[in-house]
């Protein structure tokens, strides 16, 4: 004889002992807000270092794109509306990839415990500094901002609306060099570990564009850092005084 029916088979279920997340709390989520915040950051490092490469045509120039920054947007906007906005845009896109960062790194270690008695060999040397890079360029930031933005540790005498001026100060001094050459050559690092990591989590890469994304990698980190530190050297070596 048939058994009648219990009713609804859902609520007969025991619970779950794990309840389902939304995707923001899961691993792929976090390493998605990661992605997107870091091609954010991407795009403000590659605008970054084409607006300090104008030191190089002299401090007319360059503080001239100083001051525009602070009217872009303008008469729309209203005096440094514009950059307020790429300054907030910019700092949540940071506290997102941190956040995501460590909250990952806390679920990996939870997810083994115990170390591992050999590490990965096949582990680049990007992959295994990404974490110590990334502490490497939130230091530097805070210093960069009270550097050349407040000018609250710049030594040689900041002087508002004089950025050509300040930059040269700053990269007159030993420490400033070393601060923020080691700074770029994580910012290297971290570039081209992290251009590969988005790709992968986006979907973009697959077998076919491995060869074409690492090549982009590469030359994105490798662009990105000269750059930057082209500055420090011109000062240095007296191309720019």
């Amino acid at each position: 004889m048939a058994l009648a029916p219990t009713g609804n088979r859902t609520a007969d279920r025991p619970p779950s002992p794990t309840p389902s997340r939304g995707f923001l709390s899961s691993t792929l989520g976090k390493k998605t807000v990661m992605a997107v915040s870091g091609l954010i950051m991407l795009g403000y490092l590659v605008a970054h270092v084409a607006g300090n490469l104008k030191v190089f045509f002299g401090p007319e120039e360059f503080n001239e794109y100083a001051h525009w920054l602070r009217v872009m947007g303008a008469p729309l906007l209203h005096h440094e509306w514009a950059l307020w906005i790429v300054r907030i845009v910019l700092l949540a896109a940071v506290g997102a990839h941190a956040v995501s960062a460590y909250q990952l790194s806390r679920r990996d270690i939870r997810a083994r415990p115990t170390a591992y008695v050999h590490r990965r060999r096949r582990a680049s040397y990007a992959t295994r500094t990404m974490r110590w890079g990334g502490i490497i360029l939130a230091l530097f930031i805070v210093w960069h901002v009270l550097d050349l933005t407040t000018g609250t540790v710049h030594t040689g005498g900041f002087e508002e609306g004089k950025p050509y001026q300040n930059v040269v100060d700053t990269f007159s001094t030993w420490y400033g060099n070393v601060i923020y050459i080691v700074a770029m050559l994580a910012v290297g690092l971290h570039v081209r570990h992290g251009f590969w990591s988005a790709a992968q989590t986006l979907g973009v890469g697959n077998a076919r564009r491995e060869r074409l994304l690492r090549g982009l990698a590469n030359g994105l980190a490798v662009a990105l850092t000269a750059g930057f530190v082209s500055v420090p050297v011109a000062v240095m070596t007296g191309v720019v005084s």
